[in-house]
């Protein structure tokens, strides 16, 4: 069957619905979803019930790349500083030097077990040297883990910014298979100018876009993430056009944006959570299009070698010396080489090769799918148990919540406050947005002339409003008392 303009709504839509139904599905088993759309999308193929011919290796990556751009700025906003502050060094070490490891042990062993040249070896290894995070807490909440102390910090961390690292060791040794007379060395100065590059221009355009959000007056609402979806493209791409890392560029923007007080920040995250899952089921369907199942069993053999050392040899090796200068029990730095999940990016970054036209481009292609596979059935299955087994999962009832969870949950304000504002009050005049509100609270209405308004970040605070605060708790209104810099109530009291 041919993908036609005629047709292309309706399967679409009913390839999303499908897939949908699975992942939910999915939840109740602890099977990942991960595994279930590509499922979706091998049967729906040239070779499956669907006979959907796909084979077009460069659409495929044009998906990938847009995907990835909203599924590393969804997690970027979702990141709270405070909580990966403590581990923020374990989290780079792991994503940058844990990947680098991970890629050359795993390089170097395929090179000597296989007819694979060293560099064609590596640039398997860089393929499949990035964890994925989609796959990692989606597996995580539906079989309601939680973890001890910051692993679960350490691995979002580590989840979310890996991915460019492992994009810049995949371009680099591409070039060296490519260009096979060139020295290894020459991909010093590209990893420090993309490196460099991401990281200043990550910062910068979130905090020009920080400004942008908060200083036009947009009439609707609905209009701010659609600018945020503006500024998420133009620091890719800007990024990525002066030579630096795009990925990192995106993620450290989103990083930046989601820990700063901006306007109709819920609406911006909860959209973006939306569209990281249909980036992910659209990415997931279309690597599983573009899949020939006919095509993995010849591969079988070898993939299951390069998946096991993969699993048991290479990641832990990783793992352990890239925390090697940090204090960690023996059973955290166990269950983090556990939760070496690969996903989607890997398959999306073996379409370089498919694209460039190297000589085993089909056979990595077909070996990253399975391992990618392997890797997610093996070890996404098995997080709960392991948890257990290392005792590294908190007991039911002292099960916390995330700081995400509190901030999205419109439910969790159980503190009421009116507040008056005084002519003298030094919050008179300013926006909500200026005040730096804590995350655990909300200015639900203000009441201003005998009359009721919604308020949102740009509006500006007048003399004589009545403000109806919402809060989790009480120190948490004590905590919006200090944002509007007046004295608390039994603060005053003391005071007469």
């Amino acid at each position: 069957m041919n993908i036609t303009i005629e047709n292309i709504l309706l399967i679409g839509s009913a390839l999303l619905f499908i897939s949908i139904i699975a992942g939910k599905t999915s939840y109740r088993v602890g099977l990942p979803t991960l595994i279930l759309f590509l499922a979706t999308g091998m049967l729906a193929g040239s070779e499956g019930i669907g006979k959907i011919y796909f084979n077009d290796p460069k659409i495929a990556q044009f998906i990938g790349i847009v995907s990835l751009n909203f599924i590393l700025f969804s997690g970027g906003m979702d990141t709270n500083w405070k909580s990966i502050k403590p581990i923020f060094w374990q989290g780079i070490s792991l994503s940058t030097i844990g990947v680098l490891l991970t890629a050359t042990s795993l390089g170097v062993f395929v090179w000597a077990v296989t007819d694979f040249t060293i560099y064609e070896g590596l640039l398997l290894g860089a393929i499949v040297s990035s964890t994925d995070a989609a796959a990692v807490f989606s597996i995580l909440r539906s079989k309601n883990i939680a973890l001890k102390t910051n692993i679960r910090p350490t691995l979002e961390l580590e989840s979310g910014s890996n991915d460019p690292m492992a994009y810049f060791l995949t371009i680099a040794f591409l070039s060296l298979v490519i260009n096979q007379d060139e020295s290894i060395w020459t991909i010093v100065p590209m990893f420090l100018k993309q490196i460099s590059l991401g990281v200043l221009l990550g910062f910068l355009f979130g905090k020009a876009g920080k400004y942008a959000i908060n200083k036009i007056n947009i009439d609707f609402e609905g209009l701010y993430p659609v600018l945020a979806i503006a500024i998420m493209f133009f620091t890719f791409s800007a990024t990525d056009f002066v030579g630096g890392n795009g990925f990192l560029a995106v993620y450290l923007c989103a990083v930046y944006l989601g820990n700063q007080d901006i306007i109709h920040k819920k609406t911006i995250v909860r959209m973006f959570d939306g569209l990281a899952w249909l980036m992910q089921i659209a990415l997931f369907i279309t690597l599983g299009l573009l899949v020939y199942p006919s095509h993995i069993p010849p591969i079988f053999g070898i993939g299951i070698l390069i998946s096991v050392f993969l699993i048991f040899i290479a990641r832990p090796l990783s793992v352990f010396l890239s925390l090697a200068f940090f204090r960690m029990k023996l059973r955290r730095r166990w269950y983090i080489s556990w939760v070496g999940l690969r996903g989607a990016v890997p398959i999306v970054f073996a379409t370089y090769p498919l694209l460039a036209g190297i000589d085993k481009a089909d056979l990595i292609f077909n070996i990253v799918f399975f391992v990618s596979v392997t890797s997610v059935l093996v070890q996404g299955t098995t997080l709960s148990v392991v948890a257990k087994w290392l005792h590294v999962s908190l007991p039911e009832k002292v099960k916390r919540k995330t700081p995400m969870d509190i901030f999205l949950s419109d439910s969790a304000k159980s503190a009421l406050e009116e507040i008056y504002l005084y002519p003298e009050s030094p919050s008179v005049g300013k926006k909500i947005v200026d005040l730096h509100f804590p995350k655990n609270a909300i200015i639900a209405m203000i009441k201003r002339d005998g009359k009721y308004i919604t308020p949102n970040g740009m509006t500006v605070l007048e003399s004589g409003d009545f403000l109806v605060v919402l809060a989790e708790n009480k120190d948490g209104i004590a905590q919006v008392y200090d944002s509007l810099q007046m004295p608390r109530p039994e603060q005053e009291y003391e005071m007469e």
